[in-house]
Formats: structure tokens, sequence, C-alpha cells
């Protein structure tokens, strides 16, 4: 049915790549964890844990298929409820252990119900624990660059989707300094899937210039206790959108496929504490002003002093 399986070939393929790239980073390798469920499909899991430079890292592949779509997306496509379905995607999440670099996630996913009825959705996104301007306007800009190549109008439309999206609404808060996120791409044009697929793809591509230069700048920048605990903190913030508003996790887990490859997302680490406070014009208060809807593109223009964290404190 469909184009899953061409997709989902290439999602495969992508995997391999990333897992190759960033295990050579680490200086690690990932872990392989086929798995399939009789009668839904199957996927891939690679995951990296207790690394030097990863924490933990996931990089997920899958193709499902099922006889009635899951509430997740029959909420917000009713005509989609109660009909089979076929879905793949790719899914990254990166955990460094420095608390100078910062998580990263990019999903993208292709659903389809007919050959007539298919779109695609994802994005990429940055999860600073110390915020940095160098590292959000290069960022932004990467991405911009890649919707550019594709249509004007998705970079500003695509970027406000996604501060939207991973705002953590009882923090008041983004979870990080957003990036670009979209759904419900389709074209029903002749030539409409080869449009949107080429575009996809070329997402898929801009994963690693849009983070590998942030990591190099970050990985061995040096830290104490301190900031450690701040990153713990942080990651609290992460485990917190991610159980209670993401999406893909309700949807993974309501399609009944690995559990341990969606929670994969979540850091091995995280802590809470009661009304914890930074100290005024201190790094970690520094922080605030990332977590809000913010024009990092152009910013560019006139970036901000970054304050760096002081690892004898």
């Amino acid at each position: 049915m469909g184009h899953a399986e061409q997709v989902a070939e290439v999602m495969f393929a992508e995997q391999q790549r990333l897992v190759d790239v960033f295990g050579g980073v680490n200086g690690t390798s990932f872990r392989e964890h086929p798995w399939e469920r009789p009668g839904l499909g199957g996927g891939r899991a690679c995951i990296l844990e207790d690394g030097e430079v990863f924490e933990r890292a996931g990089i997920n592949v899958s193709l499902v298929r099922g006889t009635r779509a899951p509430p997740t997306i029959a909420e917000s496509r009713p005509g989609v409820a109660g009909r089979p379905y076929a879905a793949t995607g790719i899914s990254l999440v990166l955990h460094p252990r420095n608390p100078c670099a910062p998580a990263f996630h990019a999903n993208f996913r292709y659903f389809e119900v007919t050959d007539a009825d298919w779109w695609f959705g994802g994005g990429c996104d940055l999860t600073p624990a110390y915020g940095f301007d160098d590292d959000a306007i290069g960022f932004h800009q990467t991405l911009k660059s890649w919707c550019d190549r594709h249509d004007a109008a998705w970079y500003p439309a695509w970027k406000a989707t996604c501060d939207q999206y991973f705002t953590i609404a009882h923090r008041g808060e983004m979870r990080g300094i957003g990036g670009v996120f979209f759904d419900y791409l389709s074209d029903p044009a002749a030539a409409g899937f080869g449009r949107c697929w080429r575009a996809v793809a070329d997402g898929v591509a801009t994963i690693l210039p849009a983070y590998l230069p942030i990591l190099e700048r970050r990985r061995s920048m040096p830290y104490g206790a301190a900031q450690r605990a701040w990153q713990l903190f942080r990651r609290g913030r992460y485990v917190e959108f991610n159980l209670v508003y993401d999406r893909g996790t309700r949807f993974g887990l309501e399609t009944r496929g690995n559990s341990e490859a969606i929670l994969m997302s979540l850091p091995p680490l995280a802590r809470w504490g009661f009304d914890i406070r930074p100290e005024p014009d201190s790094p970690e208060m520094e922080l605030a002003r990332f977590l809000q809807p913010h024009d990092w593109v152009t910013h560019a223009t006139a970036p901000a002093a970054a304050v760096a964290p002081d690892p004898s404190v």
C-alpha cells in the first residue's frame, strides 16, 4: 500500500549513517535491537549508553501497520478514524554528558491511509542546559537554509509551530530553543509525493550539519558539580514535556510499539527540586531568555554576549 516501504528503506539507511557518525564521535558502537510485533510490524532501535560523549543516544526506525488509526492520529485528523494505516519514521535523541553541550532531538515520519491520503511530519529541536547565542543562531540558520531550498514560507511557519508545540505549559517556558516542526505535509498533485519526500529526505540529511558543529564546540568545555546538578534539573523539565505533552510518545505506546525504544528519548538521569531558582546574573539564570520564542536568524546581526558556566563554582 502506498509509499511506506519506499520511505522506510531510506530511513533505515539514514539510521545506519547516523549510527556510524555518532558512534565514531563517542568512540563506542551503538547496540542494535531489532523488534517485531505480530500483526503490527517492527523496527530497529540503536542505543548507546554511558559513553564518553553521550550519556544516552538513541536512533530508532520503525514500519508499522494497523487496522484502525490510533487515537493520537484520529483526534487531529478525524477522517482516518477506524481506517487501516501504515506508518514509518526515524527518531533520534542525543543526551550529551557535558552540561554545556545541548540535547538534540529529530523526528521525521510518514503516515498513510490510502494512496491519496498520506502526509509527512517531523522536525528538529535543540535543548540546552546553558545557552549560547552562536549555537542558537547557527542551528536556526542551518534549518532555515534547508527549508528555503524547498519553500521560503516553511521556516517561519514551522519555527512558530515548533515554539508552540515544545512549550511546557505548566512551566510557562519552552523545552529548549525550538527549531522547526511540521505536520500534515502533503500535496495532492501528481508529483506531490515526490516533492514532499525530497524535502523530508533533505531534512534528515540536515541533522548532522545542524548539530555536529555545536557538539564539537561544547563537548570538552570544563564543568563541575554545580553545572552537573543544573543539567540534571533541566533534564527534569525535558522528562515533564515528553511524558505529559509529546504526541510521539503517546502514538508509540498506543500502537503497542517497543516501549523501550519509545522511552529511550528520556535522559538516563534527571532530578527535581522544590522551587529551584538560579542566582541573579548567573549562567543558569541566563538560560531563561533562551526558553521563550525568539527570532534567532535575525538575532545573528547583533548577538548578545554568551555567559559560560564557571566550573569552579
